[in-house]
């Protein structure tokens, strides 16, 4: 059929609530090849590298900045003294040639002839297929660069201005030939200097971008979508206003995602959402939506308030994409340390939803490198967090953390002990297999019953095994029934039990 002959390999969709490896592409190639003592690209990696993320058990790969990246917004990278601070800071033999520009500031949706091109891709994907890993890609929906076709040939495709505004906000407004156009921007900060802004509201842009994703669907399962609440119709008419022209009918995403979808039903759409906008965009079509709100409450709030953000509709819950770390966040080993860090990769992996884990977050590394940096430092992986997140991702890696019924469970504590509090609880329940997980979100040992709502435990005894430390309970169903099963645990503590 039509979607076989596209995607070119026998590999289903991407199953539901997929876990994703997300891969900074051009330093994990670097650092591929200088531990394998030979240039190494996407047509060259060693079949065994795939295996080893295959063998965590994910389900696709986000190979993150594969496109071609503009020589203008390189050469800008080049010459910023905050980010060439950044870098010294970060490789003590740093030199600017190690900076590679923004994977963001997307030249042509060609992969980049340093990372092997076209036809690399197109070998890393079927060794990725081979693996049973589906592939994900990038999507810059809001610019292009300075430098791209478009500023030239297809001006109207951009936002722009006239001298005034270039005389009066250089800072915003750059000159091509002889038209000023805007920066990129988000519009709580400052513009992205090596970046063109694209209209949103412009027909012809929108059935473009549409022909452009169309493009990169032929060549992987999924995009992620880089700062798609800008595209919104009332979030960029309140950016830029009367620039823009007369306002569509219909939302950006609606046109584009249903362009695509009448050809690929199948490829999945996955959303850099940020302002509580997530629910919106699902509407829109997207699949799956950043929880930023979870990261951040997992990093800086307590566990009542987690609970109150897992308590809103199932349904959407199924529909959002849940990290500790990505390429726009510092180090989870970094910011969580180990014992928070494990508590909060326990909560979102066995969440329903899609998981997204970084590369090296799974070794523990602790540096976050710009995206415009080429080359990563050398650090030692941290063997216990790494055999923590082997067994955390082989405990959820089948379908019953995926196709089972996923909800709340009530939790209580006494009246002179409210440190049930800090505890966290859900179930998982798929035909006649029940999971539960019970997580401390605290710095203090905690104790609670935990009742599974819906669950049927009463009349008989149950052997419950702990998925992560191995070990093993018998506990009575009808107690766990009411008054609920008994937990304590120590600070940061969790249980995922299998019954």
């Amino acid at each position: 059929n039509e979607t076989a002959s596209i995607r070119g390999f026998d590999m289903p969709a991407l199953p539901k609530q997929p876990l994703i490896y997300e891969i900074n592409t051009w330093a994990w190639l670097g650092e591929l090849s200088r531990r394998h003592r030979h240039p190494v690209t996407l047509a060259s990696v060693p079949r065994e590298e795939w295996e080893a993320v295959a063998a965590f058990g994910f389900d696709a790969v986000w190979l993150m900045g594969v496109w071609q990246r503009s020589p203008a917004g390189t050469r800008r990278a080049r010459s910023l003294d905050p980010l060439l601070e950044q870098c010294r800071a970060i490789l003590p033999d740093f030199t600017p040639a190690d900076i590679q520009g923004s994977p963001y500031c997307v030249r042509d949706y060609t992969v980049d002839e340093r990372l092997g091109g076209p036809e690399g891709l197109r070998l890393a994907r079927a060794a990725l297929a081979r693996c049973g890993l589906g592939l994900i890609l990038d999507f810059v929906p809001n610019h292009v660069a300075m430098d791209h076709d478009w500023v030239d040939e297809r001006p109207e495709f951009l936002i722009q201005g006239d001298a005034a505004d270039f005389t009066r906000a250089p800072e915003e407004f750059f000159r091509s030939g002889d038209r000023i156009f805007a920066f990129g921007r988000d519009p709580n900060y400052p513009p992205w200097t090596d970046v063109a802004q694209l209209n949103a509201f412009h027909p012809g842009l929108r059935d473009a971008a549409a022909g452009a994703l169309l493009g990169i669907a032929g060549q992987c399962d999924g995009v992620r979508c880089d700062m798609s609440i800008l595209l919104i119709n009332r979030i960029f008419r309140k950016t830029w206003g009367s620039r823009a022209g007369r306002e569509p009918r219909r939302e950006y995403w609606v046109d584009v995602i249903g362009a695509v979808r009448d050809r690929r039903p199948d490829f999945t759409f996955i959303a850099e959402a940020y302002w509580d906008l997530e629910r919106e965009l699902q509407q829109q079509g997207f699949d799956y939506c950043y929880d930023k709100r979870l990261y951040d409450r997992l990093l800086h709030e307590p566990a009542e308030a987690v609970r109150l953000h897992l308590s809103g509709d199932p349904d959407d819950q199924h529909r959002l994409l849940r990290f500790i770390e990505n390429h726009d966040e510092p180090r989870a080993a970094s910011v969580f340390g180990s014992t928070k860090g494990a508590a909060a990769a326990v909560v979102v992996a066995t969440l329903p939803g899609a998981r997204l884990f970084h590369d090296g977050q799974l070794e523990g590394r602790k540096v976050r490198l710009p995206v415009q940096l080429g080359r990563q430092p050398g650090e030692a992986p941290d063997p216990v967090i790494r055999a923590f997140y082997l067994k955390l991702l082989h405990a959820v890696r089948d379908a019953r953390f995926r196709d089972g019924e996923w909800s709340l469970c009530e939790i209580s504590g006494w009246p002179d002990n409210e440190s049930f509090r800090n505890l966290l609880s859900w179930r998982w329940v798929r035909a006649d297999r029940r999971h539960l997980i019970v997580a401390n979100l605290s710095a203090r040992r905690s104790q609670a019953r935990v009742r599974m709502p819906g669950v049927e435990l009463t009349g008989r005894t149950w052997r419950l095994r702990d998925l992560l430390s191995g070990e093993e309970y018998e506990r009575y169903g009808d107690e766990m029934t009411d008054p609920g099963l008994f937990v304590d645990l120590p600070p940061w503590g969790y249980h995922v039990l299998e019954f």
